[in-house]
């Protein structure tokens, strides 16, 4: 008798650590509202708890060099990855890269071409997890600025720059959907270095020296600008290369 009544206590117990240890805690939370806005409307932006994936991979450039020039338009891309599960054709896109700003291509082959015209470029390459976040231990990541057909390189500059892995540009979210914003600082730390980043989808800002995943809950249905800048402590925006980013989103 007593074993029957015992077996729906035991399931309901494994059910409750399994609820438990899939529940992740908010580490901090900002929830931000437009003065003036009738339908009381917040927006909360919260990140959690990161351990950090693969803190020993490292990921090494080998093409283009610092500084390169190419006369011709096809460009390759050389690199070498260690201590990381990278396989040609594994789970998904495992190596990803962003030229110019421009939003990140994946890679599943540490060797490619592409065809670039005549310019200036600076290519971001970083490693992701399986949720494809971008890692963002030391090693994780590589930067290379190049050019192409003689352009003039960028400007010397000391100012730390900013890509974002996500969203993507034009990105749909079903309204109520969690929006992702995950994003690497290259070349400063903000607690270091002084300065911060500014988040903005439209009026709803948020404010971070944190470079971490980002999470966005309840933007009302309608079309964002997603707007990252780095400011200094004076609240001037940085005028290097690179120190702000646009991207559109869409909640449906």
């Amino acid at each position: 008798m007593i074993k029957y009544v015992l077996y729906p206590i035991v399931l309901l117990l494994i059910f409750t650590i399994i609820s438990c240890e899939g529940k992740r805690e908010r580490a901090s939370e900002n929830v931000v509202s437009i003065e003036g806005d009738e339908a009381n409307r917040t927006v909360s932006f919260y990140s959690y708890a990161e351990i950090p994936e693969y803190p020993d991979a490292m990921l090494e450039m080998y093409s283009p060099l610092g500084n390169q020039n190419f006369n011709t338009n096809k460009i390759p891309f050389e690199f070498n990855i260690k201590n990381y599960p990278f396989a040609e054709g594994g789970r998904g896109f495992q190596l990803k890269m962003s030229i110019n700003g421009n939003d990140p291509v994946g890679y599943n082959m540490p060797m490619f071409q592409k065809e670039l015209n005549q310019g200036t470029y600076r290519a971001v390459a970083y490693l992701v997890n399986e949720e494809g976040i971008a890692l963002r231990e030391f090693g994780n990541y590589v930067d290379r600025d190049f050019t192409v057909m003689g352009s003039k390189p960028f400007p010397v500059s000391n100012d730390p720059f900013i890509i974002i892995n996500l969203p993507e540009n034009n990105q749909s979210f079903e309204e109520g959907e969690e929006v992702i914003v995950d994003y690497l600082i290259l070349d400063g730390n903000p607690v270091e270095d002084n300065f911060e980043i500014i988040i903005k989808f439209n009026q709803y800002e948020h404010r971070t020296q944190e470079v971490i995943p980002l999470r966005v809950d309840d933007l009302p249905a309608g079309d964002y600008d997603l707007e990252i800048r780095l400011v200094r402590s004076d609240d001037k925006d940085m005028d290097g290369v690179f120190t702000s980013t646009r991207k559109r989103i869409r909640i449906n």
